[in-house]
């Protein structure tokens, strides 16, 4: 190439490093490349490794050492400076060099720190080769340690350190710990596992391909990153189907994905619906013009059957229910034993075949599978009965069953006659710990002595014996599932008392009214009041929405039930925020100032016990096998669970 074309290809370059020079001054950031010594002053004092040589990917080469002069490139390291300076005959001259036979053979010096890489010389090299295209770059590289290793973002990076160890490849940094183990569990993979040069390859292929679609549908949403839509992706495609899809097909599905990523990524806020719309007012002519649908076919897709689980005899007599108050509006299918991901998935594949219009997974287990069929038939609409779940494509359900709690430990406070209530948690998931917060707090309301002696049926089995060894004769249990109040009079459910023989009297228990929240969610769509602009829609009802009730005993005192009535009264009016008061948390700190209102998303995910409780929320390795499904799908530390190979 002759001198002028190369002096052509400098200016070409220079124009595209103005350009992204305006576009990031427009949005407030710095127009050149990082300089580390600025950034993280910190890191030149980080204890060093030196790697062999290694071809880097060019994209996270973000800047240099130090601040030298690197006025002379954008961000990306395109040119700034003309053409007829000493460093524009310099970069021509490397550009003549990449351009000929040899090419540019010389590796860059740079430093590595949390993932990227800052040059130390070389920087014209990566000019040069960024600008014609250049994927990865041959480089020196000098590893920095971060010194501290609390961050998240320093955690991740040393979790980055373990998957490099086995794979040797840089292309993936993710700044949130977890998620490497996730995307190895995606792959089939353990942490442990080695991989052959042969599977670093294919997956540095893959990637590379599913990047650039990425890029092309992202734009410039520099919010998101190909690794997150990588990890969800994978939830929806096996990684063998990924390697098998072109560019265009990979970009289809990204395009399929995209809200569903935006939402998962947490650049698009979970709207949580505490309680059902209002009707919309409209005029005949408009109700006919609307679009909303005269009549309804829902399929209900549950685990196990009504003879071997309670829950899902719960919500198959709310299917029941929803047929009866909605009539011809509706008519509905339930399909049973969607006991493992392949099996929901061809049970939603014959709901969809059948006609549905809607289909209610009713386990969170079954979310995973929830939205890959979701994306899959984009024309049915696909409810999860699960909590604080940031997709768009599914839309997520769950009652407010910490409102019944509280009452029930009012009535347990005042019956508790030696200060000592038991309490059994169910599952260390979402709002649970909300649940056991609320009771101690209706307990401390009629006794303000309580103390609250804390176990769980997922770690211990006989629960009740061993709050009876401690000297409890006022236990809460497990929750009436269905709207049949004589569950009340069955063993273990709700709050009872027991006496030094065994024997036990009931007194009030929470009730599920699993028939309420369907027919409010289906009579929402059938009436037009859905809100289409918004994408991530946790439905999150409770007593003011009549989808949580609670059965009293005759038992109960007069008095205690006359206060148990009066507030729940005022939860179903809705005027009783539970926790608006201050509440300290077991290490002192505070779960509520008893001043700002605390969220809908801060109750469902609360995640410390009141200083009134005495126990903990247990951990992963603590639980039942039979546990671990719903709590890796639902669980309050759900993020710190290691994932399991996928099959």
């Amino acid at each position: 190439m002759n001198q002028i074309n190369l002096v052509d290809e400098y200016l070409k370059a220079q124009s595209l490093g103005f350009k992204e020079k305006r576009e990031l001054e427009s949005r407030g950031l710095s127009p050149y490349p990082a300089v580390l010594e600025e950034l993280f002053p910190q890191a030149l004092h980080s204890a060093a490794t030196v790697l062999p040589l290694v071809e880097i990917p060019a994209d996270r080469i973000i800047g240099t050492v130090s601040a030298g002069r690197t006025g002379v490139f954008s961000a990306s390291f395109l040119p700034l400076a003309d053409s007829g300076s000493e460093f524009g005959a310099k970069w021509i001259a490397l550009c003549n060099a990449h351009l000929s036979d040899t090419g540019i053979r010389d590796p860059i010096e740079c430093v590595e720190y949390l993932g990227d890489f800052y040059v130390i010389e070389g920087n014209k090299r990566v000019s040069v080769l960024r600008y014609f295209g250049a994927v990865r770059i041959p480089a020196k590289v000098r590893r920095l340690l971060p010194a501290e290793k609390d961050s998240p973002r320093a955690a991740a990076y040393y979790e980055f350190l373990d998957f490099y160890k086995t794979t040797h490849i840089y292309d993936i940094q993710f700044a949130v710990p977890g998620e490497y183990a996730k995307l190895l569990a995606a792959l089939g993979k353990k942490v442990s596992d080695e991989w052959s040069e042969r599977e670093t390859k294919r997956f540095v292929s893959v990637f590379s391909r599913f990047k650039e679609a990425f890029n092309s549908v992202s734009s410039k949403d520099h919010s998101l990153k190909a690794e997150n839509a990588l990890l969800l992706f994978l939830k929806v495609y096996t990684y063998d189907q990924l390697g098998e899809m072109s560019s265009p097909e990979i970009k289809k599905a990204l395009i399929s994905l995209w809200q569903d990523i935006k939402a998962s990524s947490g650049s698009e806020e979970i709207t949580v619906k505490t309680a059902p719309d209002e009707e919309k007012k409209k005029s005949v002519i408009s109700k006919l013009i609307s679009g909303a649908p005269k009549k309804l076919n829902i399929a209900f897709i549950c685990q196990s059957d009504t003879e071997k689980s309670t829950w899902t005899r719960g919500h198959a007599e709310g299917a029941a229910y929803l047929a009866s108050a909605l009539g011809d509006s509706v008519s509905m299918k339930i399909y049973f034993h969607a006991d493992t991901a392949k099996d929901a998935e061809i049970l939603i594949g014959e709901a969809v075949s059948d006609g549905a219009d809607l289909v209610f997974t009713t386990t969170p287990q079954l979310l995973d599978v929830t939205l890959k069929s979701a994306v899959m038939h984009p024309k049915t609409g696909f409810y999860s009965c699960s909590a604080c779940q940031p997709f768009s494509s599914v839309k997520s359900y769950y009652c407010r069953i910490y409102e019944g709690k509280f009452i029930t430990g009012l009535i347990a406070g005042a019956l508790a006659d030696n200060d000592l209530v038991g309490y059994v948690g169910s599952y260390p998931i979402m709002g649970v710990p909300a649940s056991i917060n609320a009771f101690a707090l209706g307990a401390r309301m009629t006794n303000p002595r309580a103390r609250i002696l804390l176990e769980w049926s997922a770690t211990e089995y006989d629960c009740v014996k061993k709050l009876r060894e401690k000297g409890v004769n006022v236990i809460s249990n497990r929750d009436i599932p269905t709207p049949d109040v004589n569950y009340l009079n069955h063993s273990y459910y709700g709050t009872f008392t027991i006496d030094d023989a065994g024997s036990l009297t009931p007194i009030a228990s929470p009730v599920w009214m699993w028939g309420k929240l369907y027919e409010n969610i289906v009579h929402t769509i059938l009436t037009n009041s859905v809100d289409k602009n918004e994408h991530v829609v946790n439905y999150w009802w409770g007593m003011d929405s009549g989808v949580i009730d609670i059965a009293l005993s005759d038992l109960v005192p007069k008095g205690v039930r006359t206060l148990a009535e009066i507030l729940i009264g005022k939860l179903k009016k809705g005027d009783l925020d539970i926790f608006a008061q201050k509440i300290t948390a077991q290490d002192g700190s505070l779960i509520s100032d008893g001043i700002t209102p605390l969220s809908s998303l801060e109750i469902l995910k609360m995640d410390k016990l009141m200083d009134a409780v005495e126990g903990h929320i247990p951990e992963y390795d603590e639980l039942f096998p039979f546990s671990r499904g719903l709590v890796r799908a639902l669980g309050v530390h759900r993020e710190r669970i290691p994932p399991e190979p996928e099959t």
